[in-house]
């Protein structure tokens, strides 16, 4: 009798095991989609004025984040969410340029939500907040602070079109980013 839960407790711990890989490789191969797809309505958005290149800006992303060796697949998921989310505020506001295609602006933001809606039903909504923010903490807030940084350049520039030159090609760098932490997905 022993021996048959025994066998039924490692069958299920193999399947389940089984199902999170696949479930990891196939958020890998969606979440690269997605941003790739993000970083063309970025590129839609406008041209790169050759008078805007005073005000380009470095924001400091984190260190951890351009080179995010130290990252187990959870955490990648974590981190890949809060910038989804904070680049889908940075957006969101209202504030956009209004040269701006407002279509392109509507399916990026649709395209964000998606990719914030796949990874929380996938992973993060699954380990909970509470281990999101005691095992990542440091980052998440490092993280904030960078997104703070953008948010307050917009508003300190009025959102001009320069700005928001400067921001979109910041935030395309930041869907490189995102790919890198989606290879964490691969087993």
């Amino acid at each position: 009798m022993n021996n048959r839960c025994i066998l039924q407790l490692a069958l299920l711990l193999c399947f389940s095991t089984t199902a999170l890989s696949l479930s990891y490789n196939l958020l890998r191969l969606q979440q690269f989609n997605s941003s790739v797809e993000c970083q063309k309505l970025l590129q839609q958005l406008n041209e790169r004025p050759a008078d805007c290149l005073s005000d380009r800006m470095d924001f400091k992303i984190p260190k951890e984040i351009k080179h995010p060796q130290q990252f187990q697949k959870e955490q990648a998921a974590f981190v890949i969410y809060e910038m989804l989310k904070d680049i889908f505020h940075v957006f969101e506001r209202g504030y956009t340029n209004p040269g701006w295609n407002e279509t392109v602006v509507k399916d990026l933001l649709a395209k964000l939500n998606h990719q914030m809606d796949l990874l929380n039903t996938t992973v993060v909504g699954k380990l909970g907040e509470e281990n999101k923010t005691r095992a990542y903490s440091s980052t998440i807030l490092r993280l904030k602070s960078y997104y703070a940084r953008i948010r307050t350049y917009l508003e300190a520039k009025e959102y001009s079109s320069c700005a928001w030159t400067v921001v979109r090609d910041e935030l395309h760098w930041n869907f490189s980013y995102i790919n890198r932490l989606t290879d964490k997905f691969q087993n």
